[in-house]
């Protein structure tokens, strides 16, 4: 893992002072972070960094997960797509499926966390434990515009937390408790983030059978149908007939979604019949990540929902220019004809990955504006002062506390 003291030729030494400083604060408190899985998307990768930052400055923060099995998780995934206003059906089996194995996980889990800190709607119903400690919830989803069934099912649990926490504006739903913003983050120094020597990048490419010799347009995500990997070739499809490039859609699985399989075999199906795309499917191999996402001449994120996109952070801070979906948390880290090109349709994409291509003065000129975007706004540091800040409103309500 990477050191403190590592980010301060990137941040500056005044941004890892004043972590400490707010460390000190929380000297005596424990934060017990709460999630459903260990890898697979964008909460594990984020927990997996910012959890022994913390620690190492002297914050006792620790990181437990629930149990849930196939039932659970499908039952778990058909929420997160109704939350995003995807028709999906629901029964009253559904539900009871859900109580049933939260109520497992309330008999089971131990919850002995001064701030116990609950990560998206798998576990949610651990708040029933809570006792004379704090407790946040944490949506990392784009609930914006819900189903209303599941919403009012998640927002009886909800109500009973301290504070909850949203990726964007637009997510913040009328509620009695205290609303927080924090965007989520990318770590710099990172395998998936960090510099990569030409050499390490040539070698991912040979070893997918990938050339050099055209453009590469290139989308990184779990293979989900809200990510829209289906439409990434459509849109493709609209560019090649006018410029020779070709197509990387690479990713992984996540252990709570069952349907990724399911996508991913749908996905290479629709591509075999042209050579010029590649379908990969890492598993949580972040050097092949960033060695492909350094290999792009274009970035692809045409997202359905999104409620962040670390993939865009991830390209943005590689000065990469990128197209991607005007949806959730995108556009607090696009402004159009800025730092990347939003597109709301399949042909929009097409069109702004051709303007792209077409003028690399302007893709390079954009790429550099979102690698400068991100450094003020979307490192891992300003993620940890955020929620050092968060856990300390929730303690000394008497300070003014600005997020």
């Amino acid at each position: 893992m990477t050191k403190l003291e590592e980010y301060i030729s990137i941040v500056g030494e005044s941004v890892i002072s004043d972590l400490r400083l707010l460390a000190e604060r929380l000297k005596g408190i424990t934060i017990q972070n709460i999630n459903s899985t260990a890898v697979g998307g964008g909460v594990a990768e984020i927990l997996n960094r910012v959890v022994p930052l913390l620690k190492e400055l002297g914050v006792d923060a620790r990181w437990d997960f629930i149990k849930g099995g196939e039932e659970f998780f499908t039952v778990t995934k058909k929420f997160h797509n109704a939350l995003h206003r995807r028709l999906v059906s629901l029964e009253d089996r559904d539900f009871e499926i859900f109580l049933e194995t939260s109520q497992r996980n309330i008999e089971e889990t131990e919850t002995y966390g001064d701030i116990v800190f609950i990560h998206d709607p798998q576990p949610i119903a651990l708040i029933k434990k809570k006792s004379n400690n704090k407790w946040i919830w944490r949506c990392h989803i784009d609930i914006s515009n819900p189903n209303r069934k599941v919403w009012k099912f998640l927002r009886d649990f909800v109500v009973n937390y301290d504070a909850i926490v949203f990726s964007a504006p637009n997510f913040s739903q009328k509620l009695p408790i205290r609303q927080f913003l924090i965007s989520p983050s990318i770590d710099p120094l990172s395998d998936k983030n960090k510099e990569l020597p030409q050499n390490v990048i040539d070698s991912v490419l040979k070893k997918y059978n990938i050339p050099k010799d055209k453009p590469i347009i290139t989308q990184i995500s779990r293979f989900d149908r809200l990510k829209d990997p289906l439409g990434v070739i459509e849109a493709y499809s609209l560019v090649e007939k006018y410029i020779d490039c070709q197509l990387v859609l690479a990713g992984g699985l996540a252990e709570d979604d069952p349907e990724g399989v399911k996508v991913f075999e749908e996905v290479k199906e629709k591509a075999k019949k042209d050579k010029n795309i590649h379908v990969l499917l890492l598993p949580h191999n972040d050097i092949e990540i960033n060695a492909l996402q350094r290999a792009s001449a274009v970035i692809v994120q045409k997202s359905l929902k999104e409620g962040f996109g670390l993939t865009v952070t991830e390209s943005l801070w590689k000065a990469k220019p990128v197209v991607a979906s005007n949806v959730g948390g995108i556009p607090l880290q696009i402004k159009h004809k800025y730092s990347g090109l939003l597109c709301h349709s399949t042909e929009g994409c097409a069109f702004s990955i051709k303007q792209f291509l077409n003028s690399p003065d302007y893709a390079n000129r954009l790429g550099q504006n979102g690698r400068e975007h991100i450094r003020q706004n979307f490192l891992l540091t300003r993620h940890l002062r955020d929620y050092m800040l968060l856990f300390l409103s929730l303690y000394h309500p008497q300070d003014i506390v600005y997020l």
